[in-house]
């Protein structure tokens, strides 16, 4: 019976992940400046902490926001993800960012830890790990 719990498990994970992957960022973008805008902080910052992130620039950004890119596209197309991305430590959903495998979850899970620390009140130069 343990082993049957354990698939299914896994099934239920995989199907977490699919609905993510294929959501389009214009639908998560919002939701992140609204969290940060609720905690006093601005869409500017977001805007800075995904170009952190992912290397886009503002007019890449929005050109992705605009075609309603997925998740996983977002994130597969982005000009430099940060190489200081792995300094980004910490509980997201309830799961160690840096212990999560699979590498398309880890980059989203690594958005929403600096979003939430962002939201949190953290300042922007220690958001960026400079």
């Amino acid at each position: 019976a343990h082993r049957v719990r354990v698939v299914t498990g896994a099934h239920d994970i995989m199907q977490k992940k699919h609905r993510i992957y294929t959501m389009p960022f214009a639908r998560v973008y919002p939701e992140y400046v609204a969290k940060a805008e609720r905690k006093g902080r601005s869409k500017a910052e977001v805007d800075e902490i995904i170009s952190w992130l992912t290397g886009y620039d503002q007019q890449g950004l929005e050109t992705q926001l605009e075609k309603e890119t997925d998740i996983e596209t977002f994130l597969a197309e982005a000009p430099q993800l940060n190489s200081s991305r792995s300094l980004i430590k910490g509980v997201v959903c309830g799961v160690r960012v840096e212990d999560i495998e699979e590498e398309t979850m880890r980059e989203i899970r690594y958005l929403d830890k600096l979003i939430d620390e962002l939201a949190k009140g953290k300042s922007m130069e220690k958001i960026l790990r400079s």
